[in-house]
C-alpha cells in the first residue's frame, strides 16, 4: 500500500503538468461575433422629368411643349380664355334673345296663377335650349370665320375676338330700337353713326338689352290680358252669388289651366316667339 506522501506527490506533479494548458486556453478568451450587416439596397437613380417648354420647338421626343393658339403666346390665350369663361353668363344674358325668352315664361307662370309649376329651372333650361336653336346659325358663323381660322395659326386671339363680334353686331342692332341707341349715343356723347350697324359695343350692348326688356314686358302684359279677363269674371260671379268665403283664384285657376291645354298654348307662345327672331 502506497503512503499518503507519495499520493500527494503524484497529485502535485500531475497539477503543474496541467496549469499551461489551462492557461492557454483561458488567456486568449474569443470575441464575440460581430452583427451580421443588412443587404445594402442599390442607389435609386432618378429620372429627369420632361421639360415643359413654352413656344420653343422640342429638342427631345420626350419633352413637352405647350404652345398658344394660332402659334400665338400660351400665356395670352390661356388669359383669353379664361375671360371668356367668366363672361359667357353675361354674354348669355345680354347678347342673346335668352332675357326676353326668360321674361315671357315667367309672364306666362304668373298669368296662370302658378307659383312654382314651371319652375325656374325648368324655365331657365327651356330659355337657354331656345335661345341655342335661335343663336345657332350665329355661332356657326363665329366659328367658321374666327375659331378654324385660329386654330389653324393663320389669326391670332385678339383677331378672332373682333372676327367673330361683327356677326353678334349685325344681329342685334337687327333687334335694337332706335330710341335706346339714340339714348345711349347721347349718354356717351359720340357722333352720331349714319347706319346703326356702324354702333360701338358700347352702345350697342346697353340699347340692346334695353331693347330686350321692353319686347319682353310687352309680349307678357299681352299674355296676362285674357288671363285676367277669366279672373275677374269669376271673381264676379263668386260675389253675386254670395261665396265670399271662396277665393276666386281656387276656382279661375284650374279654368285658366283648361283654357290654355285647350288652345294649345305652349305651341302658340313658343311658335310666336321664335317667328319673332326671323
Amino acid at each position: 500500500m502506497r503512503s499518503p506522501a507519495y499520493v500527494r506527490a503524484m497529485l502535485g506533479l500531475m497539477l503543474i503538468l496541467a496549469v499551461p494548458s489551462l492557461q492557454a486556453q483561458f488567456s486568449a478568451p474569443q470575441s464575440p461575433a460581430a452583427p451580421a450587416r443588412p443587404a445594402q439596397a442599390p442607389p435609386i437613380q432618378l429620372q429627369p422629368a420632361p421639360l415643359v417648354q413654352l413656344n420653343s420647338a422640342p429638342a427631345d421626343p420626350n419633352e413637352l411643349r405647350i404652345s398658344g393658339l394660332g402659334g400665338g403666346s400660351a400665356q395670352w390665350t390661356i388669359v383669353v380664355l379664361l375671360t371668356f369663361l367668366t363672361l359667357i353668363p353675361s354674354i348669355l344674358i345680354c347678347m342673346t334673345p335668352f332675357a326676353r325668352l326668360l321674361i315671357v315664361f315667367h309672364f306666362l307662370r304668373q298669368a296662370l296663377g302658378l307659383q312654382t309649376t314651371p319652375s325656374n329651372q325648368t324655365l331657365i333650361g327651356l330659355s337657354v335650349i331656345m335661345t341655342f336653336f335661335l343663336m345657332q346659325p350665329i355661332g356657326a358663323t363665329i366659328y367658321s370665320e374666327s375659331v378654324v381660322p385660329m386654330q389653324t395659326g393663320k389669326i391670332t386671339a385678339m383677331v378672332a375676338i373682333t372676327r367673330a363680334g361683327v356677326p353678334m353686331r349685325q344681329f342685334m342692332s337687327h333687334y335694337v330700337r332706335e330710341k335706346d341707341a339714340a339714348l345711349f349715343l347721347e349718354i356717351a356723347k359720340e357722333p352720331r353713326p349714319a347706319n346703326i350697324n356702324d354702333l360701338s359695343f358700347r352702345v350697342l350692348l346697353p340699347a340692346y338689352i334695353l331693347s330686350e326688356l321692353k319686347a319682353g314686358f310687352q309680349i307678357g302684359a299681352v299674355l296676362f290680358l285674357p288671363f285676367l279677363v277669366v279672373d275677374m269674371v269669376v271673381a264676379s260671379i263668386t260675389t253675386s252669388v254670395g261665396m265670399m268665403q271662396l277665393p276666386p283664384v281656387v276656382i279661375s285657376t284650374p279654368l285658366k289651366l283648361l283654357l290654355f291645354l285647350m288652345v294649345d298654348g305652349w305651341h302658340l307662345l313658343i311658335g310666336a316667339l321664335m317667328r319673332s327672331f326671323s
